[in-house]
């Protein structure tokens, strides 16, 4: 069944408890650059470093006591394994987590940090799927998606509850896509409190299946995309693309040079550590492929999980 704002409040309701309300912050110097006034709602400083514990958190608080016993599993590369793997440890189960061997350093080292009980398998979607089987069948521990998930896509949706709380009047709100949960969970939230709110998301152009996607009106898998944008490498889901494709306006790719550029601009000027993933986002803005000069934007920072070993304007990658 798809969400509901119902859903999502009853989400909001559900977390409260252990998610933090993260803060909505302006920066004068990124008006100016974009001509909009943005309001940057601050994912980078939720729990685990990402929204995603928001679903994760929802997803694990909705299980009943008997399957919660048996724990929960998943796979990811990253920002939702961590925060799988904190809100199994915050209620007392566990939390198996198939992760690719190619993740980053700094998030394989959190999700153990979170007592996540680690399976590394090959970076391609098949192996991932196929580890997270054989973990299901031999614990009995409840499969909880990335993304392609009822109770993860309510949970990611809360973001999109508080911004809106926060500042009413948006014409906009901006997120990254990868998997499409952070993306369908704040379009279902935000088009049904607010009437001609307008929902984009920002893609890397060098991972821009959700784009051609909606070009075609089916799912375009992802096929090894090339992107310093790591946590924006899968495809949409089933029950993400749906959603997608009714309350989403369009989006919008934005190159590899200005996922750098507006990443490192907003560490220099807003002063806050966010991940390419979020940049993304801002390079909508950044790139002005689209005209938003003069509106009220929301841009949701999904996360700010950094290897600070591998900073992008410090490699070959930023040429």
């Amino acid at each position: 069944m798809t969400p509901t704002l119902a859903d999502v409040r009853a989400a909001a309701e559900r977390i409260q408890p252990y998610a933090h309300r993260t803060p909505t912050l302006t920066n004068a110097s990124l008006n100016q650059k974009t001509g909009a006034q943005v309001f940057l709602k601050c994912e980078n400083l939720q729990k685990v470093g990402a929204f995603k514990f928001r679903g994760a958190c929802n997803a694990t608080y909705a299980l009943s006591e008997e399957k919660a016993a048996r724990g929960v599993c998943t796979h990811s590369s990253g920002n939702h394994a961590q925060a799988l793997a904190l809100a199994a440890r915050m209620r007392g189960i566990p939390a198996y987590i198939v992760m690719p061997g190619n993740a980053p350093t700094v998030k394989k080292n959190a999700v153990a940090g979170y007592g996540g009980l680690i399976t590394f398998c090959e970076p391609t979607l098949a192996a991932r799927e196929s580890a997270l089987e054989a973990i299901r069948r031999e614990t009995g521990a409840a499969v909880v998606h990335p993304y392609n998930d009822e109770r993860v896509i309510a949970g990611q949706g809360t973001a999109a509850l508080e911004l809106l709380a926060d500042v009413p009047d948006l014409d906009v709100i901006i997120v990254p896509v990868g998997g499409g949960g952070l993306l369908s969970g704040t379009a279902l939230a935000a088009t049904a409190l607010k009437k001609g709110i307008r929902v984009i998301a920002g893609e890397p152009e060098m991972a821009d299946d959700a784009f051609r996607s909606m070009q075609a009106g089916e799912i375009v898998a992802s096929v090894n995309p090339k992107t310093i944008a790591d946590g924006l490498l899968t495809s949409l889901g089933t029950l993400t693309f749906p959603i997608i494709q009714e309350h989403v306006e369009q989006i919008v790719t934005v190159s590899e040079a200005g996922i750098v550029e507006t990443m490192k601009y907003i560490w220099e000027r807003a002063k806050i550590i966010i991940e390419p993933s979020s940049a993304v986002a801002v390079g909508v803005l950044w790139e002005q492929k689209i005209n938003l000069r003069g509106l009220k934007v929301g841009i949701i920072l999904s996360g700010g999980n950094v290897d600070l070993e591998k900073l992008p304007w410090q490699t070959s990658r930023a040429a």
